[in-house]
């Protein structure tokens, strides 16, 4: 285990860690953040699921969800529960992203991660088509698998007729009847748009889209279309307060907010990777953001904690 928590800050990139906040501190206690990203993992990271706990421990986080878009961590997650992990006081689960790696669209493999206590299914993050295309043309700084993989081929949940393919209606009775989280992952809006009243159709009740304004390419209006029916919009921190991030975050991200509703918005940290401040960092950058910005507490505590934790149940 780290020796101190203060160990794990990077004196660039966490710098405002060293500085205390009391008034934001306060507003990230009983935080959740479904979309962090620890090793172990192909990509680049600068911190273990235990590190990520340890680090919300400090503010008082009531959960986290470590994602790879590569394999479930939720074997990884089991197996450090007794050497540590628990001692945290954080609930810490995992989940199953549909990409290559695990079969793309499998529901075998969505029964055993959940089965095994996961709770969130992320549709194709990496291998849709939506972030396969914007990746050829944009250099966002996505991390690059530091282990030789082969060619990451597209998943579509629609066949040619715009229809949903079979294993994904399959993928949506296992997810309603272990009540999970369905994350749309990096689909395409027009795919979402699909999958959005189906998921509802199925039974699920607790439906997340990431970052519509990156890789998903989904408008104010139209994630306000989604909120209608059920959905709740994750606005990532790792585009709003990261390294490479510009432009005030609370203006960005205010068209998004307004369009959903304050009950159907959440803040997660998508972070972890090398380069990019650790999530408790960036929560307090945001909170800080928000409150100068004149958004009342309750709001803030609901969208750092409150909807999250009736996602996850926790």
């Amino acid at each position: 285990m780290t020796a101190t928590v203060s160990d794990l800050w990077d004196e660039t990139l966490d710098a405002d860690r060293f500085t205390p906040d009391p008034d934001v501190d306060a507003l990230l206690v009983g935080g959740v953040d479904l979309h962090t990203h620890p090793g172990p993992s192909p990509f680049p990271r600068r911190m273990s699921i235990l590190d990520a706990a340890t680090d919300a421990a400090t503010v008082g986080f009531r959960a986290l969800v470590c994602k790879s878009h590569h394999h479930s961590m939720q074997t990884d997650i089991l197996a450090l529960e007794p050497v540590g992990l628990r001692d945290t006081g954080v609930h810490v689960v995992g989940g199953i992203a549909l990409n290559r790696t695990v079969g793309g669209l499998n529901p075998y493999g969505v029964e055993l991660a959940l089965r095994m206590g996961g709770r969130v299914v992320w549709f194709p993050t990496i291998s849709s088509t939506a972030h396969l295309e914007f990746h050829a043309s944009h250099h966002s700084g996505f991390p690059i698998s530091g282990i030789p993989l082969r060619d990451n081929e597209p998943i579509s949940i629609l066949d040619e007729a715009g229809a949903l393919v079979p294993p994904v209606h399959d993928i949506l009775s296992v997810i309603a009847a272990e009540s999970a989280v369905l994350n749309c992952g990096h689909l395409p809006a027009a795919e979402i748009d699909v999958l959005v009243p189906a998921a509802v159709a199925a039974g699920i009740e607790r439906i997340v889209i990431s970052h519509p304004d990156f890789v998903v390419d989904a408008d104010p209006e139209r994630v306000g279309s989604w909120a209608r029916q059920g959905a709740t919009v994750e606005l990532c921190l790792a585009m709003l307060v990261g390294a490479r991030s510009t432009g005030s975050p609370v203006e960005r991200t205010a068209p998004y907010r307004s369009a959903a509703g304050v009950r159907h918005t959440i803040f997660s940290s998508d972070l972890g990777q090398k380069g990019n401040p650790l999530p408790i960092t960036a929560y307090r950058r945001m909170v800080r953001a928000l409150l100068d910005a004149g958004t009342p507490e309750d709001d803030i505590r609901g969208m750092v904690g409150g909807n999250a934790a009736q996602l996850l149940e926790a």
